[in-house]
């Protein structure tokens, strides 16, 4: 494959909420552009873009695809991205790469959550972009409804540059609005008028000769467009119907006419602050936006040049890691298929499998002249399962296959709970972490179960209690002698466990005193509610005895253990529960219904901040009463709140409720055994 020149590359993500046709278009692209001789489709799991079997099993995207389509010596890379909000961490991925972005919208349902998410992504980025209503033959389909929701979610600036002729099943074709005055029919007038007034408004010239009552020529309509989409003050809309491929055509020429090639785009700053402008002659930055673990392939790393020509066959420092790494072959994807080509050009995008440390975010330079990029920002996990292994076979398999996948998706993460000694997986909802596992499985042939962690409890005391243990065991030879008499009393939470020692008249030899501490200190992992740790204690060993034959280290040792767990149990033990602090954005019409919903998670509000419409509610609540939270404020908000969600500090449980946690653990305990 030949390089292609910077100038007729346009590298577009494809996003919206899910089920609005993403995938389908791009099919419907590939095959008008010649890139497919058979088109696929969604349901039967034919099409080009979703190749996975997880993506095949559910009908729906879940990684990025890169699709690219020749029209007229352009060739345009689509990102197809997933509309699924559980896999968000790809469309930061297809974004690191974009220079414009398509917006779906289905033409029966009008905006929906995810492509308002979308746009504000977009939005952050200042990327151009086109809106396409898409599904124009479907029933209850409405264009000049949709164009009122589209309106109402994203402002007057959003205009439309073509009409449908006809709905559902009379949608035969689109007609432009960029004509002369003649061309455009009496029916699209009104339209027509819109737009020229919209670019009017955004050019000096124009608008002049259009309040003068002079006649704008269609040269200069485009041009002034063009310009205003780049600033991102219009955004067009199109329509069309991805399944019949009416409107694809007109679409794909309108990417090409209106959206930017990467040397229209602003350029891309480095940490040091130098401007990374797209030229094919400077030399060599390249930026990674995502990996793909293959058992067969190996990793397979997707990259945007963003300066210079990465060549086949070559060297480069990963500036990222300070590493050197070789670039075997370089690869045009297309879906699951890859071809290979010389080199790829400032703007362009492409794979390469192999590379030793590189890891998505990471910057491909020349050794003699490092460039480091900024990394890109992924989601934090929002949702934790504890991952076990089926059986022997798995466990050796798990860490490693685990590690594979993190690396494939920043938004997994892979932890070691200290507490409870469960491996964690974390990610942004439970879709999320169930793809993951049979990715594990088919990838790596390991195979995962999920669960709830288990709540990190832990026990202390509420009372100041003295109790003394009198250890005396006689045998063959010598005996064994220790007693002790401690006090223990309770310390603020978080300050941990202390131990000190006020003896006197050597009654416990000082040798042993380190000793008596080591007892107590292992009898701290099992407190005597529910078998938690023990915490926020202090211990002072204040009298005690011993025998100048039959005292030794372990005898005062084990006179310290059982004394500590005789003494807990005197000194009021009590359960004591990790509390996380959340923000949670919403709407404001959701407001009541999520203030209710926390208080029936124990919750305790701690502030609430309307403001444009939303509302920020600040709150603690039990982390074993929002272990789900991400699937449930998703369900209740509809998905449009969003929150974040960090472990705070511990409080006492109520008593009513470390009875029922208490019974639980004890029936856990019990089926294990």
């Amino acid at each position: 494959m030949p390089v292609v020149d910077s100038n007729n590359i346009r590298n577009v993500a494809l996003l919206s909420h899910s089920g609005t046709g993403k995938t389908s278009l791009v099919e419907a692209m590939l095959m008008a552009s010649g890139a497919i001789s058979r088109l696929g489709n969604v349901e039967d799991g034919t099409t080009t873009s979703d190749y996975e079997p997880e993506e095949i099993k559910r009908k729906s995207s879940i990684q990025m695809s890169v699709a690219p389509c020749d029209v007229s010596g352009r060739k345009l890379n689509f990102l197809d991205v997933p509309g699924f909000p559980d896999f968000v961490g790809e469309a930061v991925s297809a974004l690191g790469a974009a220079d414009a972005a398509v917006l779906l919208v289905a033409a029966q349902a009008g905006v929906e959550v995810g492509t308002g998410t979308a746009w504000a992504m977009c939005e952050a980025r200042g990327l151009p972009r086109i809106i396409f209503v898409n599904k124009m033959d479907r029933e209850n389909a409405d264009f000049l409804r949709s164009l009122e929701s589209i309106r109402s979610a994203f402002g007057r600036k959003c205009v439309p540059i073509q009409a449908p002729v006809g709905a559902e099943q009379e949608f035969k074709s689109v007609i432009s609005l960029l004509g002369s005055e003649d061309d455009v029919h009496a029916d699209l007038e009104e339209l027509r008028e819109q737009l020229v007034e919209a670019v009017a408004e955004t050019d000096d010239d124009l608008a002049t000769k259009y309040l003068e009552g002079e006649t704008i020529s269609n040269e200069d309509l485009v041009s002034s467009l063009k310009d205003a989409v780049l600033a991102g003050d219009i955004v067009p809309v199109l329509a069309g119907s991805s399944t019949t491929s009416v409107g694809v055509e007109e679409f794909m020429n309108a990417v090409v006419d209106l959206l930017p090639s990467p040397l229209d785009s602003p350029p891309v700053e480095a940490e040091d602050g130098a401007k990374i402008q797209a030229d094919a002659s400077g030399p060599l930055v390249a930026h990674v936006f995502k990996t793909t673990a293959d058992p067969f392939v190996g990793k397979l790393s997707y990259f945007k040049v963003v300066r210079g020509t990465l060549k086949a066959d070559s060297h480069v420092l990963n500036a990222s890691k300070s590493h050197d790494e070789r670039i075997g072959q370089i690869f045009v994807p297309l879906g699951k298929n890859q071809q290979t080509t010389d080199g790829l050009a400032a703007g362009d995008i492409g794979a390469v499998s192999k590379l030793t440390a590189t890891v998505t975010g990471d910057t491909l330079c020349l050794k003699d002249e490092p460039v480091k990029l900024s990394p890109l920002e992924f989601p934090q996990p929002l949702f934790s399962a504890a991952i076990t292994p089926k059986g022997k076979a798995d466990v050796d398999k798990m860490a490693n296959s685990l590690a594979r996948l993190t690396e494939e998706d920043p938004t997994l993460s892979l932890t070691r709970s200290l507490d409870t000694a469960e491996t964690l997986l974390s990610g942004i909802g439970e879709t999320h972490i169930d793809v993951a596992l049979e990715k594990a499985k088919r990838k790596f042939g390991v195979e995962l179960f999920s669960s709830l962690p288990r709540v990190p409890y832990k026990e202390t005391v509420s009372s100041s209690t003295k109790t003394e243990y009198r250890h005396k065991k006689q045998t063959g030879g010598h005996g064994q002698f220790g007693h002790v008499m401690i006090e223990l009393q309770p310390l603020p939470r978080g300050s941990g466990f202390e131990f000190t020692d006020t003896v006197v008249g050597g009654n416990v030899p000082k040798e042993y005193i380190p000793s008596v501490q080591k007892g107590v200190v292992k009898s701290l992992d099992e407190g005597p509610l529910s078998g938690s740790p023990i915490v926020d204690l202090k211990v002072v060993l204040y009298d005690g005895s011993s025998h100048p034959v039959d005292s030794s280290g372990m005898s005062f040792e084990i006179a310290g253990s059982y004394a500590l767990r005789k003494g807990v149990e005197l000194a009021s033990p009590v359960l004591l529960e990790p509390v996380m602090k959340l923000e949670i954005t919403v709407p404001d019409s959701y407001t009541g219904d999520i203030i209710g919903d926390l208080n029936t998670k124990r919750a305790r509000i701690l502030g609430m901040n309307p403001a444009d419409g939303v509302t920020l509610i600040q709150a603690e609540a039990p982390q074993s009463e929002v272990q789900r939270y991400a699937t449930e404020l998703r369900s209740m908000t509809q998905g449009r709140g969003r929150f974040t969600m960090v472990e705070d500090h511990y409080e006492e449980v109520p008593q009513h409720v470390t009875q029922r946690i208490v019974e639980d653990i004890k029936r856990e305990k019990v089926a294990v055994t």
